[in-house]
């Protein structure tokens, strides 16, 4: 069973940061049938929201500061962003921006984990997060990459209250009842320049389709389509401006 909705502590949000908005718009367009839509006010900086139907599933926003790497970035719902702001630095964690009112829409803050992982945290008002998960060209599952476990580990459950269900080679993170993600200890395949970090997965109908369709429209394959023991079918991926996420099959229990 999957989350099908936020829920407090949950994934509840992902926004894409890209050196190349407009091309990005038409990739994933292409990619998952997003419908775009950027607010235009000038104070919103080109924030784009991208549309299923009626459901918003994720945004697309141009690089705000040199420093800010072209990446996908994860949002975890809270009661309060202040009072979640404090947990974090009392768990370990580093808050680096907020937290800080979004219109009327939310409170955020940006933080990283004990481990360096950048997140972000969404106390939502007018806007709750998504609309649709686990759908074809949704948001279904968030993944640790981390060097740092037993620390992260310590310091998600503190901070959220997740569960885990921990084997050998990868970590489940729960709530509620249900998987929401998972943990992978980084190791000698992964270049030392490589940090720590939060992928987000889209649900997609094939996967293999998915990946060809994706290199043909100027990404590549960081993890060609692979069938997980007991899982589902995933690869992983890298946008044209560098921006790396994963696919699964839809419907397929994780």
């Amino acid at each position: 069973m999957k989350l099908d909705e936020p829920v407090t502590g949950g994934p509840c949000w992902t926004e894409l940061g890209t050196s190349d908005l407009e091309a990005a718009k038409r990739f994933y367009t292409e990619l998952f049938g997003w419908r775009p839509e950027t607010d235009p006010r000038q104070e919103a900086g080109g924030y784009t929201v991208a549309h299923l139907g009626d459901a918003a599933v994720a945004a697309l926003t141009p690089l705000y500061q040199e420093s800010q790497p072209v990446a996908w970035n994860v949002s975890f719902q809270v009661a309060d962003a202040d009072t979640a702001a404090e947990a974090v630095r009392s768990a370990g964690g580093t808050v680096i921006l907020g937290p800080m009112d979004v219109f009327d829409v939310g409170r955020f803050a940006v933080a990283l984990d004990p481990g360096g992982a950048a997140f972000q945290m969404w106390q939502p008002r007018a806007f709750p997060g998504a609309g649709l998960f686990n759908a074809p060209g949704s948001l279904g599952w968030v993944e640790l990459l981390t060097r740092e476990p037993d620390r992260v580990t310590d310091f998600y459950t503190t901070v959220f209250g997740w569960t885990v269900n921990a084997s050998e080679a990868y970590t489940q993170w729960g709530l509620a009842g249900a998987d929401f993600g998972g943990m992978l200890t980084m190791g000698d395949r992964f270049p030392p320049e490589v940090p720590s970090h939060w992928l987000p997965y889209f649900a997609v109908e094939d996967v293999d389709a998915t990946a060809s369709a994706s290199t043909q429209a100027g990404a590549s394959v960081l993890m060609e389509p692979t069938s997980v023991p007991d899982g589902p079918r995933i690869a992983v991926l890298k946008d044209p401006q560098g921006a790396v996420f994963g696919i699964y099959v839809a419907g397929q229990e994780g």
